[in-house]
């Protein structure tokens, strides 16, 4: 425990001090540090870390707000040199990393506690049968599309693609009748080209990695990659130089007709004067139903803080349907909810562009765990690139990234 100097002196200076006041002083040092990403911390997040310390006198909770960049490395270098932050904010993905490095302690769940969750969400955070994080956001991700550029190309403004291969024909046509792009496919250098092409894996029953063992070359995700091969000649030219941020601000200026996104984009477009709907992800042909990446970052807890007990239960208070619901349900904030609840169902009854958010959890599926996540995601987007730039053919990019894969598992 840390005492500062100030508060010693305090405390021995107090006449008639008794040891249990000692200890009470010493245990009111005991801080809860929390490295906390973003550029603000969240009222919510304030109101609550208030009431939870008023409920557990002696304990502070201590955030650090560090920009979203440096956040997780920041997290990182700590526990490295033995100084660990007590809990930290971080990507579900990194979890297998910080577990198999001995840097945090298991954070388990009950039957109860699971059950709570919307199908999927503990998986991300699970590794070998345990959970290694407590989840505090959640995105997913529907189609947007913009209905006057459909009624441009002839199509029926009200009815969106429903597969693939719809998909793919409608961005077509829009391109050939109205001459803007039909899809927005990003593939930059950057993460979320990772993350939005495993949108199309878990549309077509997919996945990367199946425990410890690659099955990326797979015809479910070979599929998803000559579909990709498909549609770029149809979307925003030069993929490789935008982000999946970049292509929704296209969309916003009413330039491409599709895109996949999150709730962001629609708080986004209800300030605009577009004429935009959403939808689920279309199917692929192995498709069981609506699926999505379930992304989630979560709290995890460092080992050697001294305070590992006091933080899981400060975690999962945090991420409790009461501070969690007020958290997440802010719309700009881009973030799917985490749990069913009535107050989920009164917001998408009066808000139904949330609907297709969660209808996609039913058949989606959690951020592929390796114990490398950057080399895997870099293996991703190299492929990703070397297929919409037509340096190589699907079947033959899906091959070398699966190779590659292996060593980061």
């Amino acid at each position: 425990m840390t005492i500062s100097f100030k508060t010693g002196l305090y405390a021995l200076a107090l006449a008639g001090s008794t040891f249990l006041g000692t200890l009470a002083a010493h245990a009111a040092d005991k801080e809860i540090s929390w490295i906390y990403c973003g550029d603000k911390i969240d009222p919510i997040h304030e109101k609550y870390i208030k009431e939870w310390e008023g409920k557990n006198p002696g304990y502070l909770v201590k955030p650090e707000v560090v920009g979203w960049e440096q956040c997780q490395d920041k997290a990182t270098t700590l526990a490295a040199s033995g100084s660990p932050a007590a809990m930290a904010y971080v990507g579900s993905r990194t979890l297998k990393q910080f577990s198999q490095n001995d840097m945090i302690v298991p954070v388990p769940m009950t039957d109860e506690e699971k059950a709570s969750y919307y199908p999927h969400i503990v998986d991300t955070v699970t590794i070998d049968g345990t959970q290694w994080g407590v989840p505090i956001a959640f995105s997913t991700k529907a189609l947007y599309w913009n209905k006057d550029l459909f009624k441009q190309a002839g199509l029926d403004p009200e009815t969106p693609p429903k597969t693939w291969a719809e998909e793919i024909a409608f961005a077509k046509q829009i391109k050939e009748k109205t001459g803007m792009a039909g899809y927005g496919l990003p593939a930059k250098t950057f993460d979320n080209t990772m993350h939005q092409f495993m949108h199309w894996v878990y549309t077509n029953n997919g996945k990367m990695i199946d425990g410890d063992k690659v099955v990326a070359d797979s015809p479910e995700v070979l599929a998803a990659l000559q579909a990709y091969k498909d549609i770029t000649p149809y979307s925003v030219e030069g993929a490789t130089a935008y982000e999946q941020n970049e292509i929704r601000a296209i969309f916003l200026d009413g330039k491409v007709g599709m895109i996949q996104a999150g709730s962001g984009a629609a708080s986004r477009l209800k300030k605009t004067g577009i004429n935009w709907g959403i939808t689920t992800l279309p199917l692929g042909p192995s498709a069981k139903g609506p699926g999505t990446l379930l992304i989630t970052d979560s709290l995890a807890i460092f080992k050697g803080s001294g305070v590992e007990d006091k933080a899981i239960d400060f975690a999962k208070f945090i991420t409790s349907p009461g501070p969690q619901g007020e958290y997440e349900l802010q719309g700009d904030a881009g973030l799917t909810p985490l749990r069913p609840s009535a107050k989920v169902d009164e917001f998408v009854k009066a808000d139904p562009s949330w609907k297709p958010l969660i209808e996609g959890i039913t058949y989606g599926g959690p951020e592929p765990l390796f114990t490398d996540y950057k080399g895997f995601q870099n293996v991703v987007i190299e492929m990703v690139q070397s297929v919409v730039t037509g340096k190589a053919e699907p079947a033959d990019a899906l091959k070398k990234a699966a190779a590659d894969m292996e060593q980061y598992k």
